[in-house]
């Protein structure tokens, strides 16, 4: 039932529109239906010695064409009259289809939108745990189960209770026990239609959650087609998305028997009733207890009558499908919105920053940061290092309110964090991350992407800090060269450097390197370091990396261990120490002097 609701609701806005298409639907549908009563008023009152009912639409309309010896003179006026009504009828259902379908493309628009607005506003939290895969199916797949369900079976059941409705009320008009034997099997058929809806509905959950997992390995594999190619793996990945479709495979071949037997055992329910309708009218026509147009007014009937109900397995079991389709995208809808707090303060950020006794956990009892503290004046360059699952990222994503910490509090020029609007905060707080993500787009138009308003001027600047402006215009179409999806044609390092030159353009007065100069070299790290200090009104740097030769120039390095701070200084106040900072530059510094050795033995 809360399914139903949401198809209603989904329909908001287009409800007239599908009103419009019934309203049609009915209308085709009572024109058809008079058909065979102009046919038995032909065959009983026109050609035959029946008299004609005082009363009836179909009496009215002899009168109208001139009474019955005109039309025994002039039979194809009554041709001509079905033909009319066949056009009229065709007109309506023409109607009918155009305006689900309108309605149908709408509403489906309408629900990818909204999708789509709802998945941008969900928290960070939740896209980390998400199925990539199994959302584009749910954006893609799912809607258009609904789409084809209003499109075409959602009129069809408006098309079914009006063929019931108008079809039973004539039969008993004209005769109550035939009418009888004529309904026998459709009470049987609802049932069993009824029976397949259940089945089909929870074969097709588990279908469309197979066809979720078959699009997660092809997203999968398509995203990291460069490590399927290094590590050449292609056979492994083959067969990994052979069982899965394998699987979706049977799930398949599962819903089409579930459909076999539903058509087969319905046909033969439909072609039993035929059968006793014919032989039953045969023998009570032959007999005189009714009339041959009687007789073929009700054998007409039944194959209308017996298709739409035999129809509503179909109707139901697409409206099964639409129901789990309808469920899996209301999952993502009723998950919790990111808070942003609109309507909290938007100071002046400067880069003033103090944390206080800050406390984080992803899941309860697991501390992931334990009590940090330390501030940040303007302007100041921080340095963070620390072995992997430290809690360095973490820390960055708490300052961004990607995450919201438990415990303590972290000041930003003396506002409390969490009182500061989130879309606000981020605006100020630029991050380059280990991964760099680059769009399908020109080079320029992804340095412009945070601020789709700036100057060729401040993209030849920043670009020129990021130390790639030279490589691009190396390249034959310069800052117009298209870059493949997620960077693809671009090295590692230059899509870093394009990464940095987009995070710098916005101005932002914190700005954060997660680990993002290890794809550069020694050289061109030093000279982004060096053009950063040279640039005006400097930002607030947080820089987090395991190069000591990148770190040790800041103005202060926190040395991370296990969710703690361990040390804390500068870079000759922390070598003075025996702690994680010295144990590393000793071990770089060794290398790297074994590596010269090693080069000018080579020499």
């Amino acid at each position: 039932m809360r399914n139903i609701k949401l198809i209603w609701k989904y329909m908001k806005g287009n409800r007239l529109i599908y009103m419009g298409a019934i309203i049609s639907i009915g209308i085709a549908t009572l024109l058809n239906v008079l058909n065979p009563l102009i046919i038995k008023t032909t065959i009983d009152s026109i050609i035959g010695n029946t008299p004609l009912e005082d009363a009836g639409a179909i009496t009215s309309l002899v009168n109208r064409l001139g009474g019955v010896k005109i039309l025994q003179n002039n039979l194809w006026i009554i041709a001509g009259s079905l033909v009319i009504l066949t056009i009229i009828t065709g007109i309506f259902l023409y109607l009918k289809g155009k305006l689900a379908s309108v309605a149908a493309e709408s509403t489906a628009k309408q629900i990818r939108e909204t999708l789509y607005d709802h998945l941008q506003h969900l928290p960070y939290e939740y896209h980390v745990k998400a199925e990539t895969g199994d959302l584009i199916q749910r954006c893609t797949s799912d809607v258009e189960t609904i789409r084809r369900f209003l499109g075409v079976q959602f009129v069809e059941i408006g098309n079914a209770l009006f063929m019931l409705s108008f079809i039973s009320y004539i039969m008993l008009s004209l005769n109550v026990k035939m009418t009888l034997v004529s309904m026998i099997a459709v009470p049987l058929i609802f049932i069993f239609a009824v029976v397949f809806f259940i089945k089909i509905k929870a074969a097709f959950q588990l279908y469309d959650e197979s066809e979720a997992s078959m699009s997660t390995v092809l997203q999968e594999n398509l995203t990291g087609v460069r490590v399927v190619r290094a590590f050449a793996r292609q056979s492994y990945e083959i067969d990994k998305f052979e069982e899965k479709n394998a699987i979706h495979r049977g799930l398949t071949n599962r819903m089409i028997r579930l459909l076999a037997w539903y058509w087969s055992l319905s046909d033969f329910l439909c072609m039993l009733q035929i059968a006793l309708v014919l032989v039953v009218g045969a023998y009570w026509t032959s007999k005189g207890i009714i009339t041959l147009g009687t007789l073929v007014v009700f054998t007409t009937y039944e194959g209308m009558l017996l298709w739409p109900i035999r129809q509503m397995g179909r109707i139901i079991a697409d409206m099964g499908k639409a129901l789990v389709a309808v469920e899996r995208i209301q999952n993502i809808l009723d998950q919790p919105r990111e808070i942003m707090i609109e309507s909290g303060k938007e100071p002046i950020i400067k880069g003033n920053i103090k944390f206080e006794n800050v406390s984080f956990e992803y899941e309860k009892g697991k501390p992931v940061l334990k009590n940090i503290s330390f501030e940040v004046k303007e302007g100041q360059t921080i340095a963070i290092l620390g072995p992997t699952g430290s809690g360095k990222s973490t820390l960055v994503y708490l300052m961004a309110r990607l995450y919201d910490y438990q415990k303590g509090s972290i000041k930003v020029d003396g506002h409390e964090l969490k009182t500061i609007d989130k879309k606000w905060i981020r605006k100020k707080i630029g991050i380059v991350l280990q991964e760099p993500f680059l769009f399908a787009k020109s080079i320029k138009e992804n340095i412009r992407l945070a601020k789709t308003c700036s100057s060729d001027e401040e993209v030849f600047q920043v670009a020129n800090i990021a130390s790639i402006h030279n490589t691009i215009l190396d390249f034959d179409q310069g800052y117009d060269t298209m870059v493949g999806e997620r960077g693809v044609s671009l090295s590692g390092g230059q899509k870093q450097r394009v990464a940095i030159a987009r995070t710098l353009i916005t101005e932002s007065p914190i700005v954060v390197f997660d680990d993002s100069l290890s794809a550069v070299d020694t050289e061109t790290d030093n000279e982004i370091r060096m053009a950063l200090k040279e640039r005006k009104n400097k930002a607030t740097t947080f820089i987090i990396s395991h190069r000591i030769t990148t770190l040790s120039e800041a103005d202060c390095i926190i040395v991370l261990e296990k969710g703690r701070i361990t040390e804390m200084g500068n870079h000759t106040e922390l070598m003075k120490k025996q702690g994680l900072y010295r144990r590393v530059w000793e071990i770089q510094n060794s290398l790297e002097g074994g590596a010269e050795t090693i080069a000018a033995k080579s020499v």
